[in-house]
């Protein structure tokens, strides 16, 4: 097998080396793993590409690549350039530092990667690692993604899940924030909802009389829905949660038939 290994916290984070070892786990001792990631930090950019200016790509070593652009933009690197004649069988993009559950499903580049590498036509996985009070302050606080990823992952290839959508399946999959011995199973769960949780914009303003703003998110302990990603992660759980590229609200078609 020849994995794809990317992420949205750049090609020097921790994550990322837990990633590539989950990879090779997967990959096995005939297979590859392509290491193409961001060259900086780019966390939160969601699906954002660099549609209007061009990237420099950076050689790192033998299979080993950064790109000066979003994590979206590394798949196409990838998939497009640098592996255009040896195309990978998966993508996995991760191990987020951080839960992208709930709303930040929505504004995280791990999963824009994912989402990319599903319009592209190859079977992708975005990893996310919860923290909390339980394992930020562990030797390993990613232990539980090292422990389980790849039979998470091998699992899901495994299954025989209906993927003959216009919009491919990609697979968002979060590790709860605890140690690996305390993570209790898996959890096939929608995403939720963190209510009253928003992302915020705060000022601040240094003696030179310049104003910044911050962007920050919101308190990641509130549980979501009964049976929803956050709720079964904060439970203890690994969630995992088959997403497609498609945001059409079937349920409100009906009622705006009477203005067509």
């Amino acid at each position: 097998m020849r994995i794809l290994v990317t992420n949205d916290d750049g090609i020097n984070a921790t994550g990322l080396a837990c990633l590539e070892a989950i990879a090779q786990t997967l990959a096995g001792p005939s297979g590859e793993v392509w290491v193409v990631a961001p060259t900086a930090e780019k966390s939160g950019v969601a699906h954002c590409i660099s549609y209007t200016t061009p990237m420099m790509i950076n050689t790192l070593g033998p299979k080993r690549y950064s790109v000066d652009g979003y994590p979206a933009d590394c798949v196409l690197a990838a998939l497009h350039h640098i592996m255009i004649n040896t195309p990978p069988d998966v993508i996995l993009s991760g191990v987020n530092r951080g839960n992208n559950s709930a709303e930040n499903a929505l504004y995280s580049g791990t999963l824009g990667a994912a989402l990319e590498g599903a319009l592209q036509g190859v079977p992708s996985f975005a990893l996310s690692q919860y923290f909390g009070v339980k394992n930020r302050d562990l030797a390993d606080p990613f232990e539980a993604a090292a422990t389980f990823g790849a039979s998470v992952v091998k699992d899901i290839l495994e299954a025989s899940v209906p993927n003959d959508h216009a919009y491919p399946l990609f697979y968002n999959i979060n590790f709860p924030p605890v140690a690996a011995s305390e993570v209790k199973g898996r959890k096939v769960a929608p995403q939720g909802y963190r209510d009253g949780v928003r992302f915020s914009a705060q000022a601040h303003q240094p003696k030179s009389g310049r104003q910044f703003l911050f962007v920050s998110g919101g308190d990641q302990t509130i549980p979501t829905a009964q049976g929803t990603d956050a709720q079964v992660n904060l439970d203890g759980y690994i969630s995992i949660t088959p997403m497609r590229a498609d945001f059409t609200a079937y349920d409100a078609i009906e009622a705006l038939k009477d203005i067509e």
